[in-house]
């Protein structure tokens, strides 16, 4: 069996990025490898199996089958019903709600999982501050975000948004002839890597434990510490939390 190590070596990330190319055509195939990659990040600080999971903007079932499959209760929120796309059993919920609001107690859950949402909330202090609330002390919040300025931060326009987002935009509709799923300050906005390792770092109910680029082996977690380069090669950023006892 290979060491973890070893499975977070470059063979990692060239699989990730093989899977992302998918997301289009075969979303399954890239949301089941997302989703057991996570699991195993996440086992690294919290032990999966046995845990309350709390994935906040869940959307497809890839996730809710991976956590169940290890051995978590799941509970999977969206505001949008329709995107809760998997079986409701004893050990899977899913929860139409807001994420700004979350339906649930004070320190619920043993790990809440956030992943592509920051990007996509007006206010992700308040967003934030949501998700340690309802952390348990001594549970993690994962929290990951494509920011603005990497290659795909633009979403389905990138990597135009390099030209501004309104040139983005437009050529999008041009090409397409129909206005893109996102817009830029409505509901995709400019968040990047030093937002979230400032909002991160300035909690004082939770230490901020691990942060690195999404998709790229353990070794290059130095990335996120060079202001400027962060921004452009990260593609996705990564935070794990620990909620204060």
């Amino acid at each position: 069996m290979a060491s973890a190590k070893e499975r977070d070596g470059i063979g990692r990330s060239v699989g990730l990025f093989k899977a992302f190319r998918l997301e289009q055509t075969k979303p399954e195939v890239f949301y089941s490898t997302l989703a057991d990659d996570t699991i195993r990040m996440i086992n690294r600080h919290q032990p999966v199996r046995g845990s309350l999971v709390l994935d906040i903007g869940a959307g497809r079932p890839q996730f809710a089958d991976a956590f169940v499959d290890a051995g978590a209760r799941y509970v999977g929120l969206d505001p949008d019903v329709s995107m809760l796309e998997f079986a409701t059993t004893p050990v899977c919920s899913a929860v139409a709600g807001d994420g700004l609001a979350l339906p649930f107690k004070d320190g619920q859950a043993d790990i809440v999982l956030s992943s592509n949402v920051f990007e996509h909330v007006p206010d992700i202090a308040s967003f934030g501050a949501e998700i340690i609330r309802v952390t348990r002390p001594g549970g993690i919040a994962v929290v990951s975000y494509t920011n603005w300025l990497s290659p795909w931060g633009g979403h389905e326009m990138s990597p135009y948004h390099y030209l501004g987002a309104d040139r983005a935009a437009a050529r999008y509709e041009r090409k397409n002839g129909h206005r893109g799923k996102h817009k830029v300050d409505e509901n995709l906005f400019r968040v990047s890597v030093a937002d979230g390792l400032r909002w991160a770092r300035s909690l004082p109910d939770a230490e901020l434990i691990d942060s690195r680029p999404r998709y790229y082996p353990s070794w290059v977690s130095w990335l996120t510490d060079v202001p400027g380069l962060r921004e452009v090669a990260s593609w996705n950023l990564w935070m794990v939390l620990r909620k204060s006892r």
